[in-house]
């Protein structure tokens, strides 16, 4: 009786102790867990008392006490001992690894009768379940979480724990342990804890009790909820993958696979949770094997597409290649058909109006016959009358005399007066009308010289010839002359008198050409530097000297940056190993006479010891060297090696020290190889022009197979771009919704620069989810089908956008100086048949690329008007790539929204779905309700699923209580993501119920 009032005081107690510990300050958690109180010690000996009974009738089964002492393993000290005060070691500050928990038992004496008795009465009580309060309460601060994980015994006695009968101790032991599994290190402490229980407890495997726990509690679901969720976490809750593997075995060894099959039908939805998280993220070894198979068959298939592709790209290329030439021919033939269209019609301009100019002259010519007619019938009126009498000359010329009335003779003292007649009677002669306006003398007629518009008149009426307008008329405007007066404008020049521009003599430009790599001018020559050790290779690819115009390394000056570094430093970092102290550069300079040979070295040593690698590397003597540069024999040189001694031509100064020690007649078998070489180099008449021709000989070839793709792609891209009327319609359609977005503000506007195009992905709607140009696909698709593939129109934009029509042009033109000097080489030595080949074969080759340029030009320059934009500030690289972002965006928009399209149609065909099967199990199943809920809650844990990291909590206070709660709330839902073959969800989870 006295015992049961004690423990009836201890349970007070401990419930009391668990509130203070877990409301009180943490000053007196720390003064209950000091070495003076030693409070830890105390609950984990009293928690390892109460569980004595439990455990040892697990173990003894069937058999007696006794009996059941000798086969098992010590046990615990009697209940005195408690009062004597604990021997364990403090646990502040010592830790314990995985091998000695593993081997820790529980205690080291045997249990008398009298203990277990006392121990079946405390357990009976909730003294076991508030001690794990307790813990769990002293767990919760980061001081007092660090040293229940040190100490020897206290994590065991609450895995132990799990042998309480009372089902709410157990749940409250798995949730415990299940927290402190996510904290870093925690895992490896819960699995040494079980296999401290496998010991004591006497199983054959791991986790023997806990699954039998988890069959047997069959009727009670908040034990096997918390059962299950434990599971889960052990098992998910590791990153190595095989680790993860064998934890699943383990529970599959002991039937967990079976037994969950058996309750995939559970009512319970807290359960169902747990269980479909577990199944979510097994591990199958075979089907991951099986895929694993399937992705090395999948890789080799890709190897081979991979191969194809590549096979099919080149094809592809040389394809377009060839469509571009042939699309560049056509635009060629178009643009001279158009060419020759105007110039006929500005003919046929000219032709209407000398028609238009010749039937008015006709016109006026007719009027002037009907007049002239007029007056010759009213003069042979008045000659009929006897009123005038019509005299011939000698001269031609005629005379009109009046006739006196009544006598028909002339007065005296009347004298003829031409072109007059005389009135009857006294009347004074009046003088006639004047005769019609003189025709137009066509040139070369007989009467063009003749003074008198009279004489001529009569002359025709006298004779029976036909006048000058009765002549027929042309048959075409364009036949025959036209008469002067038709023409008052001045006529055009002939074409040879338009002087034409002076042709620039080669040479005279001090900007040398780049084709043909001409040394130390494009390109400034760098020195070598000198290092104090030797300095590794660096292998890298090396562009040639023609090859950086236009590059970034055009822009850039090493030499700058290595005045701004410290290359001592560089050099100590980088040297070769096996190297002695940096040696001095001048004592090296000065011993350098004193370890040559006797041989004379004229030029500059560094200078020298390059000249001969390079000439090692052609394998060929002086003389072969020199006679191949005479004739230009590229078959003897390769062009590459040309290029290399074109660094190597003699300076006016080396050639000044040569011919002094010719004239001095000192013997040449004193020179070095090089000096000898460099004297036979220096006597070739007009080595730079030779050389430079070899160059350009050499290189023309590639030249011209690099320049005509580019002038193609800039051709086909402007005369596709300017003449698609689906682009024009696109921009008319944004023109549009640019006004009706900015008119009430800023006005209407008629036109718009291209760089606006890339603006139209910043513009955004209202919610954000799209831009104006989602919204402008949108509009094409629906109202202009017809232009929605507009980017179909534009060919080889993308290529155009990579030309430098400006250097692709310099180019062109130092092809062309190449080609004069050549030929004029050639003028000097017509005997040279390689220069006679090359030109005949090459002249025709370069006059089309020189035509193409043109082509490429003008193209562009319309092409870039067109859009109203200036050429000049316009290149085609900032031209065409405007082109280029706006149909790669246009297309993903087009992507986007029929994405966006087909996740609402799916939505909404899931909604319906659902709907009408929610209405069809409505009817029929009354606990469809259950199920339905039981869905949604599994929808919406995934839903709050993290995508890439599994929590790992720090110690902390506070974190047992955090990682408790978040398992309630279901928020730590993910762990390391597996590819399964048997799973639901993409991610991997571990899931506790929301209403738990």
């Amino acid at each position: 009786q006295k015992f049961r009032r004690r423990v009836q005081e201890s349970t007070q107690v401990l419930r009391e102790l668990e509130i203070s510990l877990r409301t009180n300050h943490i000053g007196w958690v720390r003064e209950f867990l000091n070495e003076e109180n030693k409070g830890l010690d105390v609950l984990v000996e009293y928690l390892s008392f109460a569980q004595y009974a439990v455990t040892f009738d697990f173990e003894s089964l069937e058999n007696s006490v006794e009996s059941s002492m000798d086969k098992s393993k010590p046990w615990s000290r009697s209940i005195e001992d408690l009062h004597r005060g604990s021997n364990l070691p403090s646990p502040v500050g010592n830790s314990i690894s995985r091998s000695s928990r593993h081997s820790t038992l529980r205690y080291n004496t045997l249990p008398s009768r009298r203990t277990l008795k006392n121990s079946r009465l405390v357990s009976k009580k909730d003294d076991v379940h508030v001690c794990i309060m307790c813990l769990r309460a002293i767990m919760n601060y980061q001081y007092g979480f660090n040293m229940v994980m040190s100490h020897p015994h206290a994590v065991n006695e609450i895995a132990l724990s799990l042998n309480n009968k009372n089902p709410r101790t157990k749940a409250l032991v798995l949730e415990l342990l299940a927290a402190v599994c996510l904290v870093r290190g925690g895992h490896e402490i819960i699995l040494s804890a079980f296999d401290n229980f496998k010991e004591v407890c006497g199983e054959k495997q791991r986790f023997e009790k806990l699954m039998e726990h988890f069959r047997n509690e069959d009727n009670n679901i908040d034990f096997m909820v918390a059962c299950m969720q434990f599971i889960n976490i052990v098992v998910h809750s590791v990153e190595d993958m095989n680790f993860r593997v064998h934890l699943q075995y383990e529970f599959t060894k002991l039937g967990l696979d079976e037994y969950l099959d058996k309750l995939k039908h559970t009512e319970s939805d807290k359960l169902q949770v747990q269980i479909q998280a577990y199944l979510d993220n097994v591990f199958d070894v075979g089907a991951l094997l099986e895929d694993a198979e399937t992705k090395n068959a999948a890789l080799e298939r890709v190897e081979e597409l991979e191969e194809n592709l590549s096979h099919l790209s080149e094809k592809l290329q040389d394809t377009e290649n060839e469509a571009m030439a042939k699309i560049v021919e056509l635009e060629k033939q178009l643009m001279q058909r158009n060419k020759e269209l105007d110039v006929i019609r500005e003919i046929y301009k000219d032709a209407n109006t000398q028609v238009h100019t010749l039937r008015k002259m006709v016109k006026e010519k007719e009027e002037a016959i009907q007049r002239q007619s007029t007056l010759e019938k009213k003069i042979h009126e008045l000659e009929k009358q006897g009123t005038i009498k019509i005299q011939k000359k000698g001269d031609g010329d005629i005379s009109i005399l009046p006739v006196a009335l009544g006598s028909g003779m002339v007065p005296a003292g009347a004298e003829a007066v031409p072109g007059t007649c005389a009135t009857p009677g006294a009347v004074p002669s009046v003088p006639l009308p004047p005769p019609p306006p003189p025709l137009p003398v066509l040139p070369g007629s007989p009467e063009a010289g003749e003074q008198g518009g009279r004489s001529r008149l009569w002359g025709h009426l006298d004779g029976h010839s036909k006048p000058p307008w009765a002549l027929p008329r042309p048959e075409h405007p364009f036949h025959g002359e036209i008469p002067a007066a038709a023409h008052p404008e001045p006529s055009l020049a002939q074409p040879g008198a338009v002087p034409s521009a002076p042709v620039p003599v080669p040479g005279s430009r001090a900007r040398p050409p780049r084709i043909f790599r001409v040394p130390c001018a494009a390109v400034k020559i760098k020195k070598p530097i000198k290092t104090k050790f030797r300095m590794p290779v660096f292998n890298w690819v090396a562009l040639k000297p023609n090859q950086i115009n236009g590059t970034v390394f055009n822009e850039i000056d090493d030499e700058r940056i290595l005045e701004d570094l410290n290359v001592d430093e560089f050099e100590e970092i980088f040297k070769t190993k096996a190297q002695g102290p940096a040696m001095d550069l001048t004592s090296s300079k000065q011993k350098i006479p004193q370890k040559g040979s006797n041989k004379v070295t004229l030029l500059d040593a560094n200078r020298a010891k390059n000249l001969a690698i390079t000439l090692r590397k052609a394998g060929k003597t002086a003389d072969e060297i020199c006679k191949a540069i005479h004739v230009f024999d590229l078959k003897t040189l390769p062009v590459d090696f040309v290029e290399c001694l074109m660094r190597f031509l003699p300076t006016e100064n080396e050639v000044k020290v040569l011919r002094l020690y010719e004239r001095e007649r000192k013997p040449l078998e004193n020179l070095s190889d090089e000096d000898r070489f460099m004297m036979q180099f220096s006597k070739i008449e007009r080595l730079m022009q030779k050389m430079t021709i070899m160059a350009f000989i050499g290189n023309f070839a590639e030249s011209i197979q690099m320049l005509t793709p580019q002038l193609h792609a800039i051709i086909a891209a402007s005369v596709s771009i300017k003449s698609s009327q689906k682009l024009k319609k696109i921009l008319e359609i944004i023109l549009a919704l640019g006004n009706y977005m900015n008119s009430s503000k800023r006005g209407a506007v008629y036109g718009f620069k291209l760089q606006s195009l890339d603006l139209l992905l910043e513009t955004k709607s209202t919610d954000r989810k799209q831009t104006l140009l989602h919204y402008i696909s949108n509009v094409v698709k629906e109202k202009y089908q017809h232009v929605a593939l507009f980017y179909n129109e534009l060919h080889y934009v993308e290529k155009a956008a990579a030309v430098s029509l400006e250097n692709v042009l310099l180019d062109v033109k130092e092809l062309q100086r190449g080609l004069e000097l050549t030929k004029r080489e050639y003028t000097m030595h017509d005997h040279n048949t390689m220069l006679k080949d090359f030109i005949q074969s090459n002249e025709g080759k370069l006059k089309k690329l020189q035509d193409d340029a043109k082509i490429a030009q003008d193209a562009f320059d319309d092409a870039v008007k067109y859009f109203g934009e200036n050429p000049k500030t316009t290149p085609p690289s900032v031209f065409f790539p405007v082109f280029v972002r706006f149909v790669k965006a246009y297309k993903q928009a087009e992507e986007e929204n029929e994405l966006r399209k087909k996740q609402e149609q799916a939505l909404m065909e899931k909604l319906m779905e659902q709907e009408a099967l929610m209405e069809q199990q409505d009817q029929k199943s009354p606990s469809h309700k259950s199920k339905r809920q039981q869905q949604e809650l599994i929808a919406e844990l995934r839903r709050r699923q993290v995508k890439d990291n599994r929590h790992v909590y720090e110690g902390k206070d506070g974190a047992i209580e955090d990682i408790i709660t978040a398992l309630k709330k279901n928020n730590i839902t993910k762990f390391p993501n597996v590819h399964s073959r048997v799973r639901i969800s993409s991610s991997t989870a571990v899931v506790e119920d929301s209403q738990s």
